[in-house]
């Protein structure tokens, strides 16, 4: 057992120049008279990034990354090798403070959290402050990548779990979107003496049977779905009929995906780009944001082809299924926020079937990547939940959050 080490993130300049040999002898295709999103990203955006990228500077993006405290250790996972993972551990100065584990999915990293940091962090009468544990997932960023076969929800869940314990963490909380939604519903699910309560941005649930929820059902079946809840599912319907394509390719071949997005930057930046601009609610993206996020898959330790094998493992996993973890799950607190241009947009009474829900909100605005567009509303959502009179106040014992906490962990 390793104790964790300092990080510093150290790309080598080969692999710099390499990128930008690359960009520099790309050839991009035509498009149709007319061709808008509605077939993908446009050639003039793809065009003018290509160009930005190639003489972007990831140093400077490299040095301000690196003034986040991050960390790497040895993780051992049941079956499976020794895993070396990255994670971003800023500790509050409050002693009480709470412990959050931070889970991103794809496309996104440990890089959703930083704006989070300095709101979450620090004591300013507002509500609690957090121990922030943020990890690069495996196979992605800077974590090492998984050489066989069979790692899914159990596997992921495992790694954040024992992450967190080998930081000191017995009890902790969790918020999370997009495959943090399903990896910390599986560690509610396997770790439910530890995981005390999770949030959650991104809600996939389903609609409520009387065998499993009698109440819920019948308040389903009788009571209109509101305005609001209307425009969330024709926004979940055109997701599952326009947006799904890229799902339903990782799930099924993700080896043949891989090849173009190791080898073809452009085939990388255009395969996330698409999903920060169909995902997000308007939100306006800088080249420099764009660029930072798409390099570090570019740069990751595993490889930019490796971070969606998620998908099929997870798709083809006898166990902690889809199904399964859409279930109700027993002895953890939840919080759902709904924003109105996430991906998947619920109505109440479908969430209400994921577990004890003790606090949710819709927003008027907000898309999937919450923490990074909206943080200062996920900032709302976490202080009220786990704050004073807050559903989920208090559940670890001597880390509520406040300075006048005792026997912190």
């Amino acid at each position: 057992m390793s104790s964790p080490e300092p990080f510093t993130i150290a790309i080598s300049q080969s692999k710099i120049d390499g990128l930008r040999q690359k960009l520099s002898l790309s050839e991009l295709p035509d498009e149709l008279e007319g061709a808008a999103w509605d077939l993908g990203c446009p050639l003039n955006d793809i065009d003018r990034l290509v160009k930005a990228w190639k003489n972007w500077d990831w140093r400077q993006a490299e040095r301000r990354l690196n003034e986040v405290p991050q960390f790497h250790t040895s993780i051992e996972v049941d079956g499976f090798e020794s895993l070396d993972i990255h994670f971003v551990h800023q500790k509050s100065e409050v002693i009480g403070a709470i412990p959050l584990l931070f889970v991103h999915g794809w496309p996104g990293s440990f890089i959703e959290v930083l704006k989070l940091l300095p709101l979450l962090t620090q004591s300013d009468g507002s509500g609690p402050a957090f121990h922030i544990v943020a990890p690069s997932l495996p196979n992605y960023g800077f974590s090492q990548g998984v050489s066989k076969r069979g790692f899914a929800l159990a596997q992921y869940a495992e790694t954040c779990h024992k992450l967190m314990l080998r930081l000191g963490y017995k009890h902790y909380v969790t918020q999370a979107g997009d495959w943090g939604f399903w990896i910390t519903r599986a560690i509610g699910k396997l770790y439910p003496q530890s995981c005390k309560a999770s949030h959650i941005n991104m809600v996939f649930a389903r609609s409520p049977h009387f065998s499993k929820h009698p109440f819920l059902a019948l308040q389903h079946s009788f009571q209109p779905y509101t305005e609001r809840e209307r425009r969330g599912i024709e926004r979940s319907d055109w997701f599952h009929k326009e947006g799904m394509g890229y799902n339903l390719l990782q799930s099924t071949k993700p080896q043949t995906l891989s090849y173009a997005l190791h080898d073809s930057p452009v085939a990388l930046l255009s395969w996330i780009y698409e999903k920060l601009h169909d995902w997000a609610d308007n939100y306006p993206w800088s080249d420099e944001e764009i660029l930072t996020w798409v390099s570090i898959y570019q740069f990751s330790r595993a490889g930019p082809g490796a971070a969606h094998r998620i998908y099929y493992e997870v798709t083809h996993s006898p166990t902690e299924t889809y199904s399964d973890m859409q279930n109700y799950t027993r002895g953890v607190k939840f919080g759902l926020t709904y924003n109105p241009r996430d991906i998947d947009v619920v109505p109440k009474t479908w969430g209400r079937t994921l577990g004890d829900v003790v606090y949710e909100t819709e927003n008027d605005a907000g898309g999937h990547f919450y923490a990074h567009e909206c943080p200062e509303l996920l900032v709302r959502d976490l202080k009220i939940m786990l704050g004073k009179g807050g559903g989920a106040y208090g559940l670890i014992e001597g880390n509520d959050g406040y300075e006048n906490s005792t026997n912190a962990e």
